[in-house]
């Protein structure tokens, strides 16, 4: 009777546990969703990230006149690891892609891993890659920090074994709001950001001798046209529009920096009304939009102060309206066929390519007259067709006239500068880097050009152990400072 009685008892403790554990499941948190609801917020993150305006002061391209910009003046301290945020979903989504079976999504989740440590490695150095994002499975919530060659190294595996996921499983991806689910266009721009995943280790020796770049090349698919740009359309809906509509930033202290307006105007280049408005002295005089002489910027290296009187006076540019007051304005580029093919050109001058430069980068630059001919609303008959071939006539802008690799390369990378405005973020800033100083920056005396952000302060509160050994590994005990160069620059 009394054994009974205690199988009695441990069955009703049994069966409370289970009530218990029942309770506190909460139905309105599903631990299971289909992979495309997740998809569709990854893309909008993803191909918004790093589009604000802190690069185009960084870039010499805006200048602020009612305060200091630490990035117009490279005195930026600490970066964020808030990638990792979203990177938390793109994980789960590949995990829900697995569990339904439908790999696509597992494909695309490694092309986001990629995307997301490529821009965490160049802002950072070393991160935590490999044992990262393990807190939910492996409750590992002090990651280990990987060295910059392993995470380049990781970040190329993922990018080809997302192709061949994807050219192995041709079925519509739903959720997809760039390329409408089509797995062909996604495996495209996929092999142009391997592309340029290589171009950024092209001066690493032992790392990339060009051959996985003309096998991609030569093997893959890659964009055609300007249409199969991985990009972001926006709607004139609510919360689908362009992120800048109706900013009041850019009816502040935020103008046209003086360098920028220069190069357009020496290169003839009509991006330029695209890009700003004319002074106010300008307009006053009654000179035409297409007049360049009408646009003029503010000195980067002045004191702000000075720069202000100069705005205050009527003769600085601001950005042009259309940037904040068209609700869809033009798409954001994460990567586009305009740069894909600079790439090409760049790779083509380093012999790693069986190709003719000069036509690829004629490519290129026709590509973004394209682009703004079909999204710059008004002012699509300043970059035609017949603009474009006008434009590389000039003998600034003419390949032709490049005798030598390095003036080559210059023509390139400042192409890739001028069509960066409002778009791909710190690409242009970084290829500065990489290049040894193109485009050059202007900035004041004493000034040195940072190669890096220090690592977030939550990683000294939360992770230190494994931070503060990763700088020490890199950089010496202690020196976790802008100035610091990293591996991929050594």
């Amino acid at each position: 009777m009394k054994n009974i009685l205690v199988i009695g008892l441990l069955l009703i403790g049994l069966a409370s546990c289970q009530d218990l554990e029942e309770m506190n499941i909460n139905p309105n948190l599903p631990t299971e969703t289909h992979p495309q609801l997740l998809l569709t917020n990854i893309e909008w993150d993803a191909f918004r990230d790093s589009r604000g305006t802190s690069p185009l002061y960084a870039l010499k391209m805006l200048v602020q006149t009612d305060g200091e910009n630490t990035n117009q003046y490279y005195k930026w301290d600490r970066g964020s690891y808030g990638s990792y945020g979203t990177l938390r979903n793109v994980t789960k989504m590949m995990e829900e892609g697995e569990r339904i079976g439908e790999p696509t999504y597992v494909a695309l989740g490694k092309f986001f891993r990629s995307y997301y440590f490529y821009n965490l490695t160049l802002t950072f150095g070393d991160i935590p890659y490999a044992s990262a994002l393990l807190g939910e499975s492996d409750q590992d919530y002090q990651p280990a920090y990987d060295d910059q060659e392993s995470v380049f190294e990781g970040i190329l595996m993922e990018l080809e074994e997302a192709n061949d996921l994807l050219a192995a499983n041709n079925t519509i991806i739903a959720g997809d709001i760039i390329y409408d689910g089509d797995v062909n266009s996604w495996r495209k721009l996929i092999n142009a950001f391997r592309l340029k995943v290589l171009l950024t280790l092209s001066e690493k020796e032992g790392m990339n001798d060009g051959s996985e770049f003309a096998s991609i090349y030569q093997n893959e698919p890659l964009m055609e046209s300007v249409e199969e740009s991985g990009q972001l359309v926006f709607l004139d809906q609510q919360g689908n529009r362009y992120p800048n509509f109706n900013s009041s930033s850019f009816s502040s202290g935020m103008y046209m920096d003086s360098t920028f307006i220069k190069r357009l105007q020496d290169r003839e280049d009509p991006r330029l009304f695209i890009y700003s408005t004319q002074t106010k002295s300008a307009k006053e005089a009654g000179k035409e939009i297409n007049d360049f002489s009408a646009y003029e910027g503010g000195d980067p290296a002045a004191p702000y102060a000075e720069v202000n009187e100069k705005a205050t006076e009527g003769n600085v540019s601001k950005v042009n309206d259309r940037y904040h007051r068209d609700p869809v304005n033009e798409p954001y580029v994460l990567l586009g066929y305009s740069e894909q093919q600079l790439i090409l050109a760049e790779a083509a001058t380093k012999g790693w390519i069986n190709a003719d430069a000069g036509m690829l980068y004629e490519s290129g630059v026709k590509a973004s007259f394209r682009f703004y001919e079909m999204y710059a609303e008004n002012y699509s008959s300043y970059v035609g067709e017949s603009d474009a071939e006008n434009y590389l006539s000039k003998p600034i802008n003419d390949f032709t006239m490049a005798q030598t690799e390095e003036e080559q390369l210059q023509l390139i990378i400042m192409q890739k500068y001028l069509q960066s405005f409002f778009q791909l973020g710190w690409t242009s800033y970084f290829d500065h880097l990489r290049t040894g100083g193109y485009p050059s920056f202007r900035r004041p005396a004493g000034v040195e050009i940072p190669y890096r952000w220090i690592y977030p302060q939550s990683e000294y509160n939360y992770n230190a152990n494994n931070v503060t050994d990763a700088i020490s590994r890199q950089f010496g005990e202690g020196n976790d400072h802008i100035n610091e160069m990293t591996w991929w620059l050594k």
